[in-house]
């Protein structure tokens, strides 16, 4: 008996009560799962069924092999110690990915298993590391870097972290690490190392293409691509920390109407119910909320609201959602997961029967209201240390499968308002994961400060998360915490920030604003702060005319965001592109970290340093750019310096398309 088999088109090795299954899945790519002392679980917990792929496998005594469309595996047993391995090549015959040797007397093992308590295993996975490659993807880092070689990576989700185990390499393939359990990704030098802290099995999934977009198509087939954006989406999002009554919503919108600035959605964020999970307003400041939302949508203005996934000890909801096994539970001790106004412990979003109940809710108290889009916060979840060993969801322990919380978070409001008749559904969300963006799931980056390095690092946040498959991202434009909004250091970060936000897929403003205010209710008791103002208006007489003009600017391109959308739709495409995905044959994008495409077309370059005036740009090799703002031409292949004063952002179109923009910057 050999150690490999042909099984159902499948490739086996088995060895020492290990089984490895390499099989098809999806167009040049394979998955490859693999088990100790048990069967190979045929689940999946991101990757979706794929038609079945035209294979051809080959077998001899100590290496195997499998081919598909531009993807080969080979699978080979080393004499020394039986150790097993995989290579990866494409169809020139170049490798592309490989797990490590044994290294002879060493005794390596590309696939390391220890057993922990209960059945499961502390799992490491070891590749070969190419010095020269380049890394793209990993979702969401709060760090000012694109190319992630070298980096560390923690595989769990924190507030502005979103961990997304997928990227791109400059080689010319993608690898996903098929596995929602905390762990750590070590893009070493000399090794990269994968780990799970609690897993049954090793899972991951490797595809070929030619070129950066080719890769991302396989991988939109492989996990699923967002539906399309609804015509509210493409314009501009008013919120803040927090409008906390009616009338102010109201007003704040009818002043909009009044200066005659479009505006698609207003938001309502957070405590604006009385406990954290009663699901409802307040009717305190919120004595009428059906007639606020018919008076917004008589304007033309969606309403969007926050929701929190915590449930305060005092809610109206508590009691019967802890009796009904609806909540998370800490493996010990007392359930407060978060302290937060009180006792919070989370809802379990990974229980279908928690999304039943929560949802019923919801519609009930907003979606019967009118309401149509929501704001899904705290979708980590926020645990206040990130103990992840301390918690278990209906799914099972946080260390083997917390990274789904915020895809079944999304999924709980999607498919609520899917079987409520609803179609055009996007819901903003704090955190995501593989396949979040089958739920409508908008990203925005979290609660970040208001510097430029933190608006730096958004460049990059927005770059990777389009890689990861998430073309539905955004920011806090201006940060969220530490704008004092009468300095004249934060109005100019604000109008930089603003600049970059018109070229985001959704275009929003939000942040808590100083100085805030205290709110204490009628009873005494002391409510969530509210934030000084702001709307466009709110930051000087310098700044509106600046923000309105970019406003309009992102009305002018609605046709070509539009189009931007049905590709993502269509074939999982980002928005936001490294310089390198529309230009992979020119070196030098590959390292281009402080601009980006928004689409195909238009060449962004945010001025993201304090006082800055001027910028230098690349543009890169086989276009010719046309600057936006001035209506010169250049020649791609080189940098150029050029003008930036406040009132505008470098911008340049390629090959001159989009070209009514030239003179509105």
């Amino acid at each position: 008996m050999g150690f490999f088999a042909e099984e159902n088109g499948k490739l086996i090795f088995r060895e020492n009560g290990e089984t490895v299954c390499v099989e098809a899945w999806g167009q040049d790519s394979l998955r490859v799962r693999a088990r100790l002392l048990g069967e190979i679980d045929e689940g999946s917990v991101a990757l979706l069924p794929q038609a079945p792929s035209d294979v051809q496998i080959q077998i001899e005594e100590w290496q195997a092999q499998i081919v598909n469309g531009k993807l080969r595996a080979v699978l080979q047993v080393q004499p020394w110690g039986r150790s097993f391995r995989i290579l990866f090549f494409n169809e020139k015959g170049e490798e592309l990915l490989s797990e490590i040797p044994n290294g002879g007397a060493l005794a390596l093992r590309a696939h390391e298993y220890r057993s922990l308590q209960g059945g499961n295993y502390y799992l490491k996975v070891s590749f070969v590391s190419n010095p020269g490659e380049k890394i793209y993807g990993m979702g969401q880092y709060q760090q000012e870097r694109l190319n992630l070689k070298g980096c560390n990576l923690e595989l769990a989700h924190r507030n502005s972290q979103a961990s997304i185990p997928f990227y791109i390499s400059s080689l010319g393939y993608g690898f996903l690490w098929h596995n929602a359990a905390i762990g750590e990704v070590h893009f070493g030098l000399n090794t990269t190392q994968w780990v799970a802290q609690s897993t049954k099995q090793l899972d991951y999934w490797v595809t070929a293409g030619d070129t950066p977009a080719k890769i991302e198509e396989h991988f939109a087939d492989a996990v699923g691509k967002a539906p399309m954006m609804p015509e509210y989406g493409l314009g501009f999002w008013q919120c803040k920390l927090r409008y906390y009554y009616q009338q102010q919503v109201v007003d704040v919108a009818k002043e909009y109407r009044k200066r005659g600035i479009p505006l698609d959605v207003l938001v309502i964020d957070y405590y604006h119910w009385p406990r954290c999970g009663d699901y409802r307003f307040d009717e305190e400041y919120f004595p009428d909320p059906a007639a606020m939302v018919k008076e917004l949508h008589d304007m033309g203005i969606e309403t969007m609201v926050s929701i929190w996934p915590q449930v305060d000890w005092r809610s109206e909801n508590y009691e019967e959602m802890k009796q009904q096994g609806l909540l998370v539970k800490s493996n010990a001790g007392i359930d407060v997961q978060m302290l937060f106004h009180g006792n919070n412990v989370f809802m379990d979003a990974t229980n279908p029967r928690t999304r039943k109940y929560v949802w019923e809710k919801c519609k009930h108290n907003y979606g019967d209201l009118g309401i149509r889009t929501f704001w899904l916060d705290e979708a980590e979840p926020e645990f206040t240390t990130y103990d992840f060993g301390h918690y278990r969801y209906y799914a099972g322990t946080v260390e083997e499968i917390g990274n789904i919380y915020p895809r079944e978070y999304a999924r709980l409001f999607y498919e609520g308002q899917k079987e409520s008749g609803q179609e055009d559904i996007v819901n903003l969300i704090r955190c995501a994961w593989v396949g979040s963006q089958r739920y409508g799931a908008l990203v925005w980056s979290g609660d970040i400060f208001s510097s430029y390095e933190d608006f730096r690092k958004q460049i990059c946040a927005g770059i990777h998360m389009g890689i990861c498959g998430i073309p539905w991202w955004t920011t806090d434009i201006g940060g969220f915490h530490g704008g004092w909004i009468e300095k004249e250091s934060f109005r100019e970060l604000l109008i930089r920030w603003f600049q970059f936000g018109t070229f985001c897929p959704v275009m929003r403003i939000h942040g808590c604003r100083q100085p805030a205010k205290p709110i204490v209710n009628q009873a005494g008791e002391v409510r969530e702060q509210t934030g000084a103002d702001n709307e466009i208006w709110s930051f000087g007489e310098e700044a509106y005319p600046i923000l309105k003009k970019f406003i309009f600017i992102r009305e002018r391109m609605r046709d070509y965001t539009r189009s931007l959308m049905a590709q993502a739709h269509e074939k999982g495409t980002p928005l936001i592109r490294a310089l390198f995905y529309e230009f992979p044959e020119d070196p030098i994008c590959w390292d281009i970290q402080d601009s980006y495409l928004f689409g195909p077309d238009i060449l962004v370059a945010p001025v993201c340093w304090e006082g800055a005036r001027k910028r230098r740009v690349y543009l890169p090799a086989g276009a010719v750019w046309v600057d936006a703002s001035y209506g010169e031409t250049y020649e791609g292949g080189q940098f150029v310096e050029v003008d930036a004063p406040l009132d505008t952002l470098p911008v340049f179109l390629r090959d001159g398309k989009q070209g009514y923009l030239v003179g509105m910057l």
